[in-house]
């Protein structure tokens, strides 16, 4: 099937979308402005609810939750717009030679929202709450490691590990919140927000923290508000009913002219994800044809009108030294390849493989990439079909309780680590909700953690890359363009590459 015939079969589940209206664009940059900030109101339109515990130690089934609370909460570090660690709740750091032991100097004057001031106290209880030091069991897996907690004076607190691990200074973003305190009755965090208020399936609320120790947010109130139908967000956004939105694909930013557009990436691995435990894809060989099957550039143009950038494993372009690029075309697009190995596999036109790809309705991206995919294996004789779900169904049915075929989702990166993209895929991970096993995988994961060698740890962590490419784990396809759509009046939106939102340098110009 030629692309001109592909694109024509697609017309009636693609918008025809040619051009990016209007306004201002810029690429992962904070746009410019020399206007006053005005303080205000700055309603977000977000496209699912939050979880439904907002505790910042229990790993979230929505990256949506991360994204807000990214606003409220703080670590002794936290990342900046160019995927820098930098001290926040912290003023400094030392690590020993042995990367066991990390050393921090608290930074004087930060102060909780609830106006009381951060001592090593707070830090060491919430490090050690975190990690599960006095039940065993970790709210944060990443925390696993840490053996200790210590205060050595009223500024110092000690972080001793049982193991080296070089890449532990990313999880100090970890939230530090009041000592003998819980989430549940009260969120209490020390970011430029503070929270406010919760209506399920509503909105959420935070306001401008006075006392925050850094850069002030620059408006008084954001208020995020949950609409999970695309076409809604859409008209919310040309009746001005909100002032801004993230996450659109460029069908929907064609409909918004005269708005302010940004385009950035998502920083996120876009796939295909497959049930290595489920036959069909238990076959590697069905894996495999599925890779040559789908033309990933050709998904990016007739999905995302050209925008979005080829993956070919479980690592983005953002994370510079591991990001293996001799991976994007290892599976060149080959239909009389895959049409062979499914042959081999045993599917044919007498008996073609069929299956379900569960796809959450709210993200429109991911819908279109589904929709696409179908019409691209039926040139290989698959017959695929979509099953769209709500978000909460989908965690719990197909994530959680691993009861899918295959996915189309982003796997993003919670810290600045390559573990935290490519830990999942270990065969005893939790997260491993693809059931993916390979002993040479686990090997190489092991002997990344294991070494404070960066030179060695960034050629193990590629090794893993490459055995996700080479057993085709999944069908990777892109790291997708991320829109930001503004109101004209509202500026100051930068993007980062991890899944945050960060509203504190948002504004109206004056």
């Amino acid at each position: 099937m030629t692309k001109r015939i592909l694109t024509l079969a697609l017309a009636v589940i693609m918008t025809a979308a040619l051009f990016i209206g209007g306004g201002q664009s810029a690429l992962a940059a904070e746009t410019g402005s020399t206007g006053d900030a005005a303080g205000g109101e700055i309603t977000v339109g977000i496209a699912s609810d939050l979880d439904s515990s907002l505790d910042p130690h229990v790993s979230s089934s929505l990256a949506g939750t991360r994204e807000v609370l990214f606003n409220i909460y703080e670590g002794l570090m936290k990342p900046d717009t160019q995927g820098n660690l930098i001290p926040a709740v912290a003023e400094d750091y030392t690590v020993n030679d042995t990367a066991d032991e990390y050393t921090f100097t608290l930074r004087e004057g930060v102060r909780f929202h609830d106006g009381s001031e951060v001592t090593v106290g707070d830090v060491v209880y919430s490090l050690t709450r975190a990690a599960g030091l006095e039940t065993g069991e970790p709210l944060m897996a990443t925390l696993a490691g840490v053996a200790s907690v210590e205060a050595t004076d009223d500024k110092t607190v000690v972080v001793t590990l049982s193991a080296p691990d070089a890449e532990f200074i990313a999880y100090m973003t970890a939230a530090i919140i009041p000592d003998g305190s819980d989430p549940a009755d009260g969120i209490v965090g020390t970011g430029p927000f503070k929270y406010v208020s919760r209506s399920v399936q509503e909105n959420i609320v935070i306001e401008k923290f006075d006392e925050y120790w850094g850069e002030p947010a620059k408006a008084d109130r954001v208020v995020f508000k949950i609409i999970e139908d695309g076409q809604t967000m859409v008209m919310s956004l040309r009746s001005g009913a909100i002032d801004m939105a993230a996450h659109l694909d460029a069908s929907q930013v064609a409909e918004l002219s005269g708005l302010n557009v940004l385009e950035g990436s998502m920083n996120l691995v876009q796939a295909m994800y497959l049930n290595n435990a489920r036959s069909p894809f238990d076959d590697p060989l069905v894996r495999q044809a599925l890779c040559y099957a789908i033309d990933k550039q050709m998904v990016i143009d007739l999905a995302g009108e050209g925008h979005g950038t080829p993956l070919g494993s479980s690592m983005y372009p953002a994370f510079g030294k591991y990001f293996d690029d001799s991976l994007t075309d290892y599976y060149e697009n080959d239909l009389d390849k895959a049409r062979d190995l499914l042959a081999e596999a045993g599917y044919g036109p007498d008996d073609p493989l069929k299956f379900t790809i569960a796809v959450v309705s709210a993200y429109t991206p991911h819908v279109n990439t589904a929709q696409v995919i179908v019409e691209l294996l039926r040139q290989v004789g698959v017959e695929a079909e979509i099953k769209q779900m709500e978000n909460a169904a989908w965690y719990s049915e197909a994530y959680q309780g691993r009861d899918f075929d295959a996915t189309i989702t982003g796997m993003d990166a919670s810290t600045l680590t390559a573990s935290a993209l490519l830990g999942r895929f270990v065969s005893d991970s939790p997260k491993n909700f693809i059931g993916f096993e390979n002993a040479d995988y686990d090997a190489a994961y092991a002997a990344a953690l294991a070494t404070t060698d960066e030179a060695e740890q960034t050629a193990k962590f590629k090794e893993c890359e490459t055995i996700l490419t080479e057993n085709a784990a999944n069908v990777y396809i892109q790291d997708l363009a991320d829109f930001v759509v503004t109101q004209p009046d509202v500026e100051g939106y930068a993007f980062y590459p991890l899944y945050v939102m960060d509203m504190s340098t948002v504004y109206r110009a004056g």
